[in-house]
Parts: structure tokens; sequence; C-alpha cells
């Protein structure tokens, strides 16, 4: 609690020092943004729309696909330094809030991995009619959960790339291996960690009878228990798996890995994708060292004041070194001049 009264502490006498220009000049992109609505039949979609300050003819587009969680358009601002980097080499960037956050109607909760692919395809539709965007240059981008869906997605429409941040291939596997790995980063004894991996393995055999909540939270633990709009998502999409789907990918795929990640066993990861992508020639790997989850270095992740001040003084910095070049130098390879 310390910590935290200190931190705020700081901020406030920073702010009353006069630095409150500094963050809002560091936090100044150089791009239009403007706010977008898409209506479906499952209710309107807001988001926004973000282009470059100066450009002639039409441009290409990057759809961001969310990962898990209630995440905003902005993923609160965490998304500006790549669409800024986006925007000066001539592509604009299309972000929907999820489900049930900021404008957009609905329950993100609510939706199967299909779902998500269907409201990408509402977005496609959508960019490919505003006069700005270059139809033919319309690729996406996403992060961890997004793996079960860009290629799911690639089946479906035509893609001019995908960009991948950290997917993961099976919702079950990905789950033991987080849990095996938190344990062992936090110090916890083999004993128990199998001891967890066995009480997760009997949520999953209730998740497999297709058991209720009030089954699963007798087993689990009113304490312990996910929500029952959580276990509901859970339900829905537990049997998620992208080996076959990463077979429909015919257009160019950038996957950027982080050596630290104790989300997603990115070494499983590479190898399903450098198997099923075909011609292996499409596939182009980054795996990106001293990295976790987030493309953020495992410094900055371990230190919530250390993240809080590069988001305020220097947010272009915010991911490691390297992720927002690898982008740029992977689109600029695929662009035609």
């Amino acid at each position: 609690m310390k910590k935290k009264w200190g931190m705020m502490l700081l901020i406030v006498l920073l702010l009353l020092g006069g630095t409150g220009s500094i963050i809002l000049w560091q936090n100044s992109f150089d791009m239009v943004q403007r706010a977008v609505q898409i209506d479906t039949p499952q209710g309107k979609l807001t988001g926004v729309l973000t282009l470059p300050v100066k450009y002639s003819g039409k441009v290409g587009l990057v759809l961001f696909i969310h990962g898990d969680g209630p995440i905003d358009a902005t993923h609160n601002d965490g998304y500006k330094p790549l669409w800024e980097r986006l925007a000066g080499i001539g592509y604009a960037s299309l972000s929907l809030d999820k489900r049930g956050i900021g404008g957009s109607e609905g329950s993100w909760l609510d939706q199967r991995m299909d779902d998500r692919v269907e409201e990408a395809r509402q977005a496609l539709a959508w960019a490919r009619q505003q006069p700005e965007i270059d139809a033919s240059r319309i690729g996406v981008w996403g992060a961890s959960q997004a793996g079960w869906v860009i290629p799911k997605l690639a089946g479906k429409e035509r893609l001019a790339f995908s960009i991948l941040v950290s997917p993961a291939i099976n919702w079950l596997t990905q789950g033991e291996y987080n849990t095996r790995s938190e344990m062992a980063k936090e110090g916890r004894p083999m004993n128990e960690i199998e001891q967890q991996v066995k009480e997760n393995n009997r949520i999953k055999k209730l998740l497999i009878a297709g058991s209720s909540y009030e089954e699963y939270v007798s087993l689990a633990g009113q304490e312990d228990a996910m929500s029952r709009e959580r276990w509901r998502f859970v339900s829905r999409n537990y049997t998620s798996d992208a080996t076959n789907d990463i077979a429909n990918f015919e257009s160019p795929v950038l996957l950027m890995l982080g050596d630290q990640d104790i989300n997603v066993d990115v070494q499983e990861t590479e190898r399903v994708y450098r198997e099923h992508v075909s011609p292996s020639e499409l596939l182009r790997v980054k795996l990106l060292p001293d990295t976790e989850h987030s493309m953020l270095s495992v410094s900055t992740t371990e230190s919530p004041a250390r993240a809080l001040l590069i988001s305020l003084f220097a947010p272009r910095n915010i991911t490691v070194k390297g992720y927002m070049d690898e982008i740029e130098d992977f689109l600029r390879s695929i662009t035609p001049n």
C-alpha cells in the first residue's frame, strides 16, 4: 500500500512540477484518428480508424484483432505507438471495441471464436467500402487469443498479410503450460505444481462433460471460482485448436514470439506454424529475446512503476526494441513499390 501511494504521489509531483506538457507531447501521435461505427445484425460495433496525416492515393489497412479480456479499441492507448508507425509507412489501422466495451453492443463473453471470425469479416467488409482504403492491401494483426481467430479468418477471406503476436495452438495445453510456467517462476515446488495441474484436470473433465456452473463452483470453491459469465465463455471455447486452420494461410505471415513467454509455449507455436504454413516461404518468424507475452521486456512486466513511467514519458518504447521495427520491415517487404 505504501508503494502504491508513493507512486501516486510521485505522479502528482511530476505533474505539478510542469512535466504535464512533456507527457502530453509524448502521447500525441502523428496520425489522424477517426471514431467509427459499424452496424451489424448482432448490434453496433464502435472503434477507431487511424490514417496517415498525409498520403496520396489509397492506403493499405491493418485490422486489429484483440486477445482475451474486456479490451477497448485502443487497448488503453497501448496500440497507438504501433498505429503511428503503421501510418508512417502508409497504412491505416482499424480497431474495434470488444462487444460490451465502449459503445459496442452485446457481450464479448457470449462469443465463440467463430463469432469473432464473423465480426472480423464484418469489419473487413466495412473497410473495403471506405474510399481511402486499398482493398487489395488489407491484412490483420492479432495477439494471443486472436491466434484462434485469424487462421479461421484466413480460410474465409482474402488477406494481404497476417501478423500474429504470441498466439497459442491449443486452449487446454496452453492452460497447463501457463499454470506450470507461472508456478515455476514463483518458485513453487514440483509436488505443488503437479497437485494444481491435477485440480485443473478435474475442471477440464467438467467442461468435457458439459457440467453446470454450480458443479464447477462445488469443485473449485467459491473463493477461487471464475464468474458464471467467464465459465460460460470457457465452456464455449475450450476446444479451440489452431493446428488445422493454420494451413488456410495463402499470403505472407509474420509470427512474433517472446522467448520469456509464460502464457504460451512459443516452441510449440513455432513448430506447428512451420509444419502447417505452406509454402514455407510465406512464413517469417521473429523470436525476441528477454520478451514476454505482451511484447514487453521482463523487467518492464515485473515493475508496474517502470511500466507506468515509460507509458507516460516514452510510450513508443514500452514494447521491446525490435518489435515495431520487425513489423515495419515485414510490411515494407511485401508492399509493392
